[in-house]
């Protein structure tokens, strides 16, 4: 049976190890350059989550040949490029699949329709079509820049293009597009975004030049060259361990380490504003894998207190402005994260949502166009009431969100339409038990 909803209530502390799912972000890229690679890639640590799975199943149509062999190890041999599939391309609700997955196919001569769930259907795509069409691609749409939509690529010509808002998709997109583009492409970011497209194009072969202008980053990829296939292991994915480490602050007694943990420095944003807030965090077993700085972060319980969170940090952290929200309802004064547009067009309005969500729990927010203020509470020794069933909209991010708060609050917090946690986080639910968490299934009926 399939569960009509998860609970959490408040148990004990949190205690243990764990090591987080890998890295969505890099489990796309992965597998992505993989196809667009000559010869063998082997990726360990994959994301074996729907998003990622949803990736794997389009490279496979693209002409690449994809196996699983296990335990998140995984095996491409791409052939140099994308020809083209014989039927729709299925991006469920990845939305970092579907716009990279857009720049790489951009770069062929070939015609392929993109669908996905629901969700990303109503999620806009003008982002990523903008620069691809100056690029010389083409497209058709049954409703405005939406999916689902027919991509016509090939016969790119160069792009010199400046986002106007920062954006590691559509930076990745245009990249992927330029590396079959007459005269490659460069892209301009008003503050740097997650890097790691750059950095896996380095590890497949290619030439990437970046170069820091005052705030701004400039990247340029070369067109015409060969993508060579290597070894890839994703680490632990920040944004998911930042639910077990949350967890941990603002549940007493409670001391959870997350081994693994990708510590890029434009993945960290959310690391570095909980310290600021107090939180007992460190880092140990600091390393180098794939190119990629890994550590161990441990989290102890902590007296939290409320911030300004600077906008500019957003690229950084714009994935953990929900479970920071969580943080945020224990902490002692306001915290005020603004420059969240993007939010508004994630899996869903994230924004909205979250300030629903924490105010059915009892805590004061306050909802702006671009950003969100969260007042906190000081009821009860635990300091949030909780007690509400929050409406997901189908975002696993809100649902591991509030989940989190009800293992922290005074009464139990239920999420609906828990099986898109699957999306990014499968085996969320039974990692936090593993902790000591307490969430319960309740089954939707048999018909």
């Amino acid at each position: 049976m399939t569960a009509a909803q998860l609970t959490a209530r408040r148990a004990g502390p949190l205690k243990g190890r764990v090591r987080a799912p890998g890295d969505k972000s890099i489990s796309h890229r992965a597998l992505i350059l993989g196809a667009l690679a000559t010869g063998e890639t082997t990726i360990e640590g994959l994301l074996e989550g729907e998003d990622v799975l949803r990736t794997a199943a389009a490279m496979a149509a693209f002409g690449a040949e994809v196996e699983r062999l296990g335990g998140g190890r995984w095996r491409v041999r791409g052939l140099g490029g994308f020809a083209e599939p014989g039927d729709v391309i299925d991006c469920g609700n990845a939305g970092t699949g579907v716009r990279l997955i857009l720049g790489a196919a951009a770069g062929f001569d070939l015609s392929v329709t993109f669908t996905g769930d629901e969700s990303l259907r109503g999620r806009p795509m003008r982002r990523v079509l903008k620069p691809l069409g100056e690029m010389g691609a083409t497209w058709t749409a049954r409703s405005g820049e939406r999916l689902p939509l027919t991509l016509r690529g090939g016969g790119l010509k160069h792009i010199a293009y400046r986002l106007p808002e920062p954006s590691a998709q559509v930076k990745s997109a245009v990249l992927l597009a330029g590396l079959h583009a007459d005269g490659g492409a460069e892209v301009v970011e008003p503050e740097a975004t997650r890097d790691h497209t750059e950095r896996m194009l380095r590890a497949f072969g290619a030439q990437v030049e970046v170069a820091d202008e005052g705030r701004e980053r400039r990247i340029v990829v070369a067109g015409g060259q060969a993508l060579v296939g290597t070894a890839v292991r994703a680490p632990g994915d920040p944004s998911s361990a930042a639910f077990p480490l949350v967890a941990a602050l603002i549940t007493p007694g409670s001391e959870v380490t997350v081994e693994g943990v990708l510590l890029n420095p434009l993945r960290i944003g959310l690391l570095e504003t909980l310290r600021e807030m107090g939180a007992d965090l460190s880092v140990t077993n600091l390393r180098e894998e794939g190119g990629e700085p890994v550590g161990d972060v441990t989290a102890r319980h902590s007296r939290l207190r409320g911030v300004v969170v600077p906008p500019e940090r957003a690229p950084s952290m714009i994935d953990e402005y929900p479970i920071l929200g969580v943080a945020a309802a224990f902490a002692e004064g306001p915290t005020v994260m603004r420059g969240l547009a993007e939010l508004r067009v994630k899996e869903s309005d994230r924004i909205a949502l979250m300030a629903a969500g924490l105010a059915a729990c009892g805590v004061g927010v306050e909802e702006e166009p671009e950003g969100l203020t969260v007042i906190g509470t000081v009821r009860g020794a635990h300091g949030v009431a909780g007690g509400a069933r929050v409406a997901t909209h189908g975002d696993h991010r809100i649902a591991m969100s509030h989940l989190v708060l009800g293992l922290a609050s005074e009464a139990p917090v239920a999420v609906d339409q828990p099986g898109m946690i699957a999306t990014s986080f499968p085996g969320f639910v039974a990692l936090m038990q593993g902790l000591g968490g307490e969430i319960e299934a309740a089954p939707l009926p048999e018909a």
